[in-house]
């Protein structure tokens, strides 16, 4: 089982007014429903979602490829590779690397600010 943040308060507002319209006191949010137990949601039973909201979208991009814009944005946003790691929930960050495109606006920024914190230190 994995924890999500969720911290935009029009979105935990919705989620709060759902829950008490279904009745939710515990467990799970995303819950399976095939199997009868209402156990916490498998990767299959995510991915067959994902694959039929998608069909009635009309578009066409894979589970993963979501998982690696959210990885892109959130390094590309400044949050650090190891705060993306724990979201993803890799073992190690050379594995969250590879979900991870730096965009050139961004490194470059950071290049530029380590240059000038090497400069100050050398005043």
């Amino acid at each position: 089982m994995r924890t999500v943040l969720l911290d935009d308060r029009g979105y935990v507002a919705l989620l709060k007014l759902y829950l008490a319209r279904a009745g939710y006191t515990a467990g799970p949010l995303f819950r399976a429903s095939i199997n009868g137990r209402g156990g916490p949601l498998s990767y299959d039973a995510a991915h067959h979602r994902w694959q039929s909201y998608c069909a009635a979208a009309r578009v066409e991009i894979d589970i993963h490829q979501l998982r690696h814009a959210h990885a892109t944005e959130l390094i590309n946003a400044g949050v650090s590779i190891e705060a993306v790691r724990r979201r993803l929930g890799h073992a190690s960050t050379e594995t969250t690397q590879l979900y991870a495109l730096l965009n050139d606006k961004v490194a470059d920024a950071e290049i530029r600010a380590a240059r000038r914190r090497r400069d100050r230190a050398t005043r």
